[in-house]
Order: structure tokens, then C-alpha cells, then sequence
């Protein structure tokens, strides 16, 4: 859930913090302020494709969601759409604007798998609905590979319908930034956000926030507003937003320095003939494949994808739990996310395997995710652990959980 980093970018960190604390007003303002911050930031941009004044770096993906959501201004009419697996983060987010502002957001109900064509059809159907209730459709939040289940969504459609229709694209694209191929100059969202620690290999927290020029305009504050910001006069139409977002408050931007670094790492990385992101990216999707395979034919079950295979393209797999909820959870009909939490527990303490468990469309899933780090033994090894937890008293699931 929350990625790592290697040593190589671990020991920049901390050369990154003794300079810092050696000399934290020389640091913060003639260093990092001065050149480090942009250094970083033409990294990242350069990865993506994106031109150096639409990029910015934030703490985290929550932030980055937030802080467009919290800056746009919403009509009376004006509607947000998002599906139905939205990170709840970003739910509970609507649900405050609700509750503060009054806005109005439509959630596309939905159950997987199903192809990418019918996704595109949802959201299609569900603009023509938003309208017939005399709203506009204004935003509409969509993930790049969602986080459960796991899955990859046709997150460029998406956005192309979003364009025609007049709607803004907002993409949560957490899990997309070192996982799979971004030009973000092509896919031309209005906003994408994505966060570098989980997939790129930098420390925590750091995650870029991606604005086109065309759109900046809409993003007056950092959140929190910071020192950066800058009151608009009456005729002012001088450009803030890199500036906004280079001193918000006194933090830890250390891990903003160290993309440079993890990207040097990652080119040093081969597989198959293949190095660099290539070969990142091949190795973990080869892995995620053939480890979910291996799980699911351990436990006897099968992976979340559609026929085409394309929610599963990319380093993460959904394999359903060989657990029969109705039966477990007739006498408490919300006891399945207690289930869910307690595999997550038992199989990281007691197995030291971190998996991500979940109830979704009245099963139990569970997300594993391939890393470099990550073979095929650790896959075999996660589901053996799987099996017996679920399978062996008196730790078993039915034993543990079922109301006296």
C-alpha cells in the first residue's frame, strides 16, 4: 500500500536531511527553493513528458485531489461524476463539499469485471442522466489503475469522452506513475495526480500534481494556503501556481529531492534484454500475471479480468478468497470488511506477507501486488499462507469470526 525505496535512494535522503539540519535557513531558502525543488520537479516532468510549468510536487495523492476539488468553484447545477470504486479518501471528500457546499455528485454504479467499452458506456449513460435531472456535468474523477480491486481503467477514453463532452477530467492516478507508461501531454487531462512513492521507488511522501497551463488559472490556493499565495488584484493576470506550491509550510521535502535518484536507480535495471522502465514495467506485469495464476490455483479460485485482459494490465492482480460470506456473515450482514481487515492483519503479523483483503461484489478479494523485489516464490508463498489461514483451526476464518 504505502511502496518503498532502495538503499542507493535511501543514503541521498539522508545526505538530503544531514545538509538540512546542518544548515536549515541556508537549506530551505538558497538551496532546496533555489534549485533543488526545480531540479526534482524537471525529473518528474521529463518522466511524464510534461512541459516544467505544469508540474508541481505535493505530499501525497489525498493532497493533490483535494487541493483541485477544494479550488474549483461549483455552481448550484454543477455536478461531479465518479464510479463506484473511487478511493475513500476522495468519497468522504465529496461527501464533506456535500455536506459544507451543497455539491451534488453522482457515483456510476458498477460491477466488475466487465469491458472497457462498458465502463466507457457507464460514465456515458450516466452524463445523459445528470442532465435529464437539469445538472451539468462540470467534473468527473476517474482512477489510472484503481486501488480495489486493482485494476487497470480506460483512463485515456475516459478522458477523451470527458473532452467532448465539455467535463473536466480529473484522474486519480495513484498507483500510475512508475507502474505504467505516462505521456501526460497526449493523454491531456485537466488534472492528473499521482503519487511517486508507491510505484517510482522515492521515499514518502512525494507525488506530483499535473495542471495544463490552460487550467492553472482554477487553482489559486495550496492546501494549506501557504506562503507562495498570492491575492489577485483587479487586472492581475500574473501566473502563481509553480510559485504557490514551492512554499506552502515547513515540512519534510526531502523525498521530493530524491526522484532524480530513484529514476537513475530504475535505469539500471535490466530483464529479458529489456532495461529501465521497460524492464520494470514487463517484470512486474509478467509477475503480477503469473503469481496471481499461481494464488488462485492454489486456493482453487480465479483473478478478477475480463475477457480481453484488460483490467489486468498492470503490476497488480485480484484474486478472489475461497470464503463463502453469505454463510459467514448471515447473522451480521457488515461482518465481511471485519474479515477482510483480519486476513490483512493475520497474514502481515503472523506471515510477515502484506496483502491487501476486500470485499467487493459480496466476495472477498484480495490484491497482491509484483514489485522487483518481489519473485515467484513470494507469490507461492502468499498463497499457502492464504490457504491456511482461511482453512486451519483454531486460527481459521470460520473459528475466529463467527458471532458466538
Amino acid at each position: 500500500s504505502y511502496g518503498t525505496h532502495p538503499i542507493d535512494v535511501a543514503e541521498v535522503r539522508r545526505k538530503y536531511l544531514d545538509r538540512a539540519e546542518a544548515r536549515p535557513d541556508t537549506f530551505v531558502r538558497y538551496e532546496y527553493r533555489s534549485h533543488l525543488l526545480n531540479q526534482a520537479r524537471q525529473a518528474i516532468a521529463d518522466y511524464v513528458h510534461a512541459p516544467l510549468e505544469t508540474c508541481v510536487l505535493i505530499p501525497n495523492a489525498t493532497t493533490g485531489i483535494n487541493t483541485v476539488l477544494r479550488n474549483l468553484n461549483f455552481a448550484t447545477n454543477d455536478a461531479v461524476i465518479c464510479f463506484s470504486t473511487i478511493y475513500p479518501a476522495f468519497l468522504n471528500t465529496l461527501d464533506y463539499l456535500e455536506e459544507r457546499n451543497n455539491l451534488d455528485f453522482w457515483i456510476i454504479q458498477h460491477s466488475l469485471p466487465v469491458t472497457d467499452h462498458d465502463i466507457c458506456s457507464y460514465f456515458e449513460q450516466i452524463l445523459e442522466q445528470v442532465r435529464k435531472a437539469h445538472q451539468k456535468p462540470k467534473l468527473a474523477i476517474f482512477d489510472t489503475i484503481s486501488s480495489q480491486p486493482g485494476i487497470r481503467w480506460p483512463f485515456e477514453r475516459l478522458t477523451d469522452i470527458c473532452r467532448k463532452e465539455g467535463i473536466l477530467s480529473c484522474i486519480d492516478g495513484a498507483h500510475g506513475v512508475g507502474q505504467i507508461p505516462l505521456d501526460l501531454p497526449r493523454l491531456n487531462p485537466d488534472f492528473f495526480v499521482s503519487n511517486c512513492h508507491k510505484w517510482l521507488h522515492t521515499p514518502r511522501g512525494c507525488a506530483l500534481l499535473y495542471v495544463p497551463v490552460r487550467n492553472q488559472h482554477l487553482i489559486r490556493s495550496t492546501l494549506p494556503t501557504g506562503f507562495g499565495f498570492v491575492k489577485k488584484g483587479p487586472s492581475d493576470k500574473t501566473n502563481n501556481f509553480v510559485a504557490n506550491f514551492a512554499a506552502v509550510a515547513t515540512s519534510d521535502d526531502t523525498p521530493y529531492l530524491c526522484i532524480p535518484a530513484a529514476l537513475a536507480w530504475r535505469k539500471r535495471l535490466t530483464y529479458n534484454e529489456q532495461t529501465g522502465e521497460e524492464a520494470i514495467m514487463s517484470y512486474n506485469k509478467d509477475l503480477a500475471r503469473r503469481g496471481g495464476k499461481l494464488v488462485a490455483d492454489i486456493l482453487g479460485t480465479e483473478v478478477m479480468d475480463n475477457a480481453q485482459g484488460t483490467l489486468g494490465d498492470c503490476a497488480m492482480v485480484n484474486v478472489r478468497l475461497p470464503i463463502d460470506l453469505e454463510n459467514v456473515t448471515k447473522e451480521k450482514p457488515n461482518h465481511g470488511d471485519d474479515i477482510a481487515s483480519w486476513v490483512n492483519k493475520t497474514m502481515n503479523l503472523q506471515f510477515n506477507i502484506a496483502v491487501n483483503a476486500f470485499v467487493y461484489a459480496d466476495e472477498l478479494w484480495v490484491r497482491l501486488s509484483a514489485q522487483v523485489y518481489l519473485e515467484m516464490k513470494h507469490f507461492e508463498a502468499a498463497g499457502n499462507a492464504l490457504n491456511r489461514i482461511y482453512e486451519q483451526p483454531p486460527c481459521g476464518i470460520y473459528d475466529a469470526l463467527l458471532p458466538d
